[in-house]
This record gives C-alpha cells, structure tokens and sequence, in this order.
C-alpha cells in the first residue's frame, strides 16, 4: 500500500516538475510564440509617467536620473516622479539637486517609511500622463526603450508591457555563485512567449507599463509583490499584458548569494500573499491564463514541496522500478553537486556544473523561509534596499 501511495505521490511531483519547467515553455512558445504581434509598428508616444520608488539610493540615484535624461523621447510628454521612502543617507539631498536642475523630475519626499506599495500608491495619485512606466534607482534603460515599451499601447486591448530585464556581473560578483543572470535569461526566454500570448504577467519591477487608468492601488495593510500584483490585476480585468523584447533594461545582480537569498525570501513571503488576493485565476475562465499562471507561478511557489515529495518517494519505490531509480539518481547527484557548489562558493571559487545547482537548492530555501514568514504573518511592507 505504502509502495503504491509513493508511486502516485512520485508521478505526480515529476509531472508537476516536467511541466513547470519543460513542458510549458515549450507549449506556450510553439502555441503563441510570433502569433500575436502587432503588426503596425509606426512610433507611438503617448504621455509618460515614470514612477520610482526610493529608500537609501545614494549610490545609484543619480546615474539614474541622468540616464532618464539621456533617453530618446520627447520630453515635454514625460513627468518623472520619484518617492523617498524617508531615506536616511544623502539620497535627498541628491534628489533635491536634480529637482532644480530638470523641470520633468518631481520629488517627493516622505518623512515616515510608507514601504515601496506605499510610494508607488502615492506617486501614481500625483501622476498627470496617461501610461505610468515603474522602474528601479538601480535600473538602467538603453536610449530607445521609452519608444519600444510604449509602442504596443496603439493597441487598445493592451492594457500593460513588460519590457526586457538583463542582468549583468559587476566585477565584484564574478567569483560570487549566484547564476541568477542564467536563471532570468532563461525566464525572458518564457515571457517572450507569454508576451506574444498576451499573457506576461509576471513583470520585473524594473521595467514594465501599465495605462494609468488600470492601475488598481496595492495593499498595503498585507504586504504583496508589488510588481505581480499590477500586471495581475490588468490581466485579471480582461486586459492583454505583452512582452517588449526590444525594450531593454539593465540592472546589477546582488554582490553575493547572501544578498540574494533575503531577496528572495522577502519576495517569496509576499508571492504567496499576492496568490491570495489572485486565487481565482487558477480556475478562471481564461483558460489559457489560468494554464500559464499555475505552471509559471504557483508551481514554482510550491517546487520545494514538489522536490521533497519527488525524493522521498522516489527514494521508497526505487527498487520497484528502473525509472525511479534512474530519477533518484540524478537527484543524488544533482544535490551532491549543489554541496560542493555550496563549498566552492565558501572558497569564491566558481564552476556553474556546481553553482547551478547550489543557485537552485539557495534559491528554493528561501522560497521555504518565505513561507513560514507568511505563515507567521513576519513579512513586512517595508522594505531593505539590495546593497548595491
């Protein structure tokens, strides 16, 4: 009985595995991929707002306004706004020198800590133009970006776009065994897809759309993903989400796997908040959505459920079949592997056979303490800036 139960456990996590990582690239990309492009591609330029959230940015604020300034757009279409979450360093003082210095940056600063949802609820009630772009102090945009995520609005059924993030290794990072530049560039890979569908959903907070006149306020008595959220609630409204892969943006990966790691746990914490507020899309009728938003997402929220059912089961019928033997074996070895990346990561030693791994289990850790601060109700609103 037992050997039977673990067999159905076993087949089910596998599947759960194969199709959140294999199976749904690949149907969403052959179903959709190219299907849906818009095919008049004349220059659009709408009004722009472009929001930004800030709390302790010294180090990066002004490369970022500057780079604003440097972008090819006309100007008297833009309004930048940006928020400091009561920031304590010089922050500021550098926002309140650009102010004087470009009549389309508005600054607001906050004398208490309202947490990033906050910012972003206040500064979208102060916006004038029609399509709010959100980005990062971090976050930098190459000259045409404005122009390729804006683009797709013509089309009035588009109600948001996700533009293109790439993560790029600072000198600093190059021994460091965080492989999340590889991850993500797998992820663009799948939002390319899903943009084509309509369906990008999960938008990076570094660089996406929205028309104005869809934004739906964020909670901010529980704390959400702020970037899910939005592209969730247009999605939810019957509204396409699209993928911009010509707008492309650039940010730094965190300086270690330490960082990282709390990144992912504060993250993890309030996906599963934000799944709450969402929870009718995994049967909505939006078949294709509901498809896309439980592979891509839920899933991934619960793989380390998955893995730990697909090991303990495989490990109790391994000897009753050669294919789950053949499973647990590469498990064995993909976790061995993911041990000694753990101690070439120690030595700033750095070979991706094992840092891949190593990523992989770090990552779905913090996915675990993410949890338990839900389940605990310990996340916050508030929010720690990455150390850049």
């Amino acid at each position: 009985m037992m050997t039977e139960i673990s067999l159905i456990v076993f087949t089910i996590s596998l599947i759960l595995l194969i199709n959140s990582f294999v199976v749904y690239p690949i149907v969403i990309h052959l179903a959709y991929g190219k299907k849906n492009k818009i095919k008049n591609q004349k220059q659009y330029e709408p009004t722009i707002a472009i929001i930004i959230a800030a709390y302790n940015e010294e180090k990066v604020i002004a490369k970022r306004i500057e780079n604003v300034a440097s972008l090819e757009y006309d100007f008297n279409k833009i309004e930048v706004l940006i928020g400091s979450d009561n920031s304590n360093d010089k922050t500021n003082d550098i926002l309140l020198s650009y102010n004087e210095k470009y009549n389309w940056l508005k600054i607001f600063l906050f004398n208490e800590r309202k947490g990033k949802a906050g910012i972003i609820n206040e500064l979208v009630n102060q916006a004038k133009n029609e399509i709010l772009v959100f980005t990062d102090a971090n976050t930098i945009f190459q000259k045409n970006t404005l122009k390729e995520l804006v683009r797709d609005f013509k089309d009035n059924r588009v109600g948001g776009v996700c533009g293109k993030l790439i993560l790029i290794e600072s000198q600093d990072t190059i021994n460091e065994s965080n492989e999340e530049s590889k991850y993500w560039f797998y992820e663009n890979i799948i939002k390319t897809a899903e943009g084509e569908a309509g369906i990008s959903f999960s938008a990076n907070g570094g660089i996406f759309a929205i028309r104005k006149n869809l934004f739906e306020e964020i909670p901010i008595d529980k704390p959400v993903t702020d970037d899910l959220f939005i592209s969730l609630s247009i999605v939810k409204k019957g509204y396409k989400f699209n993928f911009a892969e010509n707008a492309l943006a650039f940010e730094e990966i965190s300086k270690n796997v330490k960082d990282e790691y709390k990144r992912k746990v504060r993250f993890s914490a309030t996906n599963f908040q934000t799944l709450i507020h969402f929870k009718e899309l995994i049967w909505g009728k939006n078949k294709l959505l509901a498809y896309a938003f439980f592979s891509h997402k839920v899933t991934r929220w619960f793989l380390p459920l998955v893995l730990i059912l697909l090991f303990f089961s495989s490990w109790i019928t391994a000897s009753h079949s050669f294919f789950v033997f053949l499973v647990l074996s590469i498990q064995i070895f993909f976790y061995f592997f993911a041990l000694i990346g753990f101690i070439f990561a120690n030595l700033k030693y750095r070979i991706s056979l094992f840092s891949i791994p190593y990523y992989f289990v770090v990552s779905n850790h913090a996915v675990v303490n993410g949890f338990v601060k839900f389940i605990r109700n310990r996340h916050s609103v508030i929010w720690e800036s990455t150390k850049r």
